[in-house]
């Protein structure tokens, strides 16, 4: 039958350290702020939105879930060495086809 989905409005992604958090989406990856509150910011990457929420029992995931990030050729060994000089931990060492980094 036809989708009755037509998009992905947002994706909310838990934080114990909303500041860390805010600040890495902005500053490393360069997420536009769209909207902050206590307790929680809208950031947008690449026309699509993202919910950063507090919530003290936020935790790594150890499976295989992510979201995958568009970036030009031209920049993403730049970016890559942003995220890693940021400290962010290297999860999974890349086997597909083209550059990723998981982190």
């Amino acid at each position: 039958g036809d989708a009755m989905i037509s998009g992905i409005n947002h994706i909310t992604l838990a934080t114990s350290d909303l500041t860390r958090s805010l600040s890495f989406y902005r500053h490393v990856l360069g997420c536009e702020l769209v909207h902050v509150w206590e307790g929680g910011a809208y950031l947008e990457a690449g026309g699509v939105w993202l919910c950063l929420s507090y919530d003290a029992e936020a935790r790594a995931s150890k499976d295989y879930s992510h979201i995958a990030f568009d970036v030009q050729l031209e920049n993403f060994e730049e970016l890559s060495a942003r995220i890693v000089s940021a400290g962010m931990e290297i999860w999974k060492k890349n086997r597909s086809e083209g550059d990723s980094l998981y982190f």
